[in-house]
């Protein structure tokens, strides 16, 4: 699914990110412009992930919604029994821990596609999150 990811999508890491280098003029409003705008990117990456493992992996339907009732949704749920409640409605019966074990099972999956996406490029995502 990593190989996938970029190749569907044709991401690459110069086009997702944005110079990272600190304007030394001290122009903060364009400072601030360039760190919203790599937020931006980075949320698209994140969306673009959850948006291949919903479709491609084989319990991606079922990881997308646990994983949107504990992260994602508008309204978060207050507890792991509201989560449960809310997967009931979208026809998802299973027990409280059969929830945390299928949970951290789409954690694995989500960042895997993400990581295994940028472990090829990682020094230069390193090189641009990070102050000289």
């Amino acid at each position: 699914m990593q190989e996938e990811f970029k190749a569907e999508y044709g991401l690459s890491t110069d086009a997702l990110f944005v110079d990272s280098e600190v304007n030394k003029s001290g122009n903060r409003l364009e400072n601030y412009a360039r760190a919203l705008e790599r937020s931006k990117k980075m949320m698209q990456i994140i969306d673009t992930a959850i948006d291949l493992m919903r479709r491609k992996h084989k319990k991606g339907e079922f990881y997308y919604w646990i994983l949107y009732y504990a992260y994602l949704s508008p309204q978060q749920c207050e507890n792991a029994g509201a989560i449960l409640q809310a997967l009931e409605s979208k026809g998802i019966s299973i027990s409280l821990r059969t929830y945390y074990v299928h949970r951290d099972e789409a954690i694995e999956v989500l960042s895997s596609i993400l990581w295994g996406y940028t472990s090829q490029d990682c020094e230069k995502i390193t090189n641009l999150l990070t102050p000289d």
